[in-house]
């Protein structure tokens, strides 16, 4: 597989949703390029690390788990680096054991996953299944190449999504 698959998927409702943007390719291509720089590249508040399915067991293909947001307080860290972590190793290893990721590609390709966890949150469990299934679909949707440019067009006039819903006037208006 020559090319980069892009998904994303927003799972759950309130503090403890899952929004995760994913990036999987060849590691000898602008992916594994992309990885490696944001390994090496931490930034205050902003440590990438590589998802685990338990201590010293990464899972494959190698992730990358990158937050989109700086921890605030020891329980939303602990969301980040724990439930969310795990929640996103598991959904890789599901895509994988479905077929939605080929086995032959565990060693030779990258995984990047961008991941918001709101500072509000406060169930882990509930992170950690909402992440699980957030990254498996995000897989999915990489894989399969989702939405279609179609589908986008026809919901140009229904933006949505958890924070904001234009009034039926403003989405329907054009900028000229």
């Amino acid at each position: 597989m020559d090319t980069v698959q892009l998904g994303e998927c927003f799972v759950g409702s309130g503090v403890n949703a899952a929004h995760i943007n994913t990036v999987f390719g060849d590691r000898r291509g602008a992916v594994g390029t992309a990885w490696a720089t944001a390994l090496a590249s931490p930034s205050a508040g902003f440590v990438p690390f590589v998802a685990v399915m338990q201590p010293s067991v990464p899972v494959k293909p190698m992730t990358l788990f990158v937050s989109k947001a700086a921890p605030e307080g020891d329980f939303h860290g602990t969301a980040i680096w724990g439930p969310a972590q795990a929640g996103v190793a598991a959904g890789v290893a599901d895509a994988v054991a479905e077929g939605v990721i080929s086995q032959e590609f565990a060693d030779s390709h990258a995984l990047i996953v961008a991941v918001w966890v709101n500072p509000g949150t406060d169930d882990h469990d509930e992170i950690y299944r909402n992440n699980r299934e957030a990254t498996r679909k995000a897989l999915i949707a990489g894989a399969e190449n989702t939405p279609r440019p179609a589908e986008v067009v026809a919901l140009r006039n229904s933006t949505s999504n958890p924070f904001y819903t234009p009034s039926e006037e403003v989405a329907n208006s054009v900028a000229r």
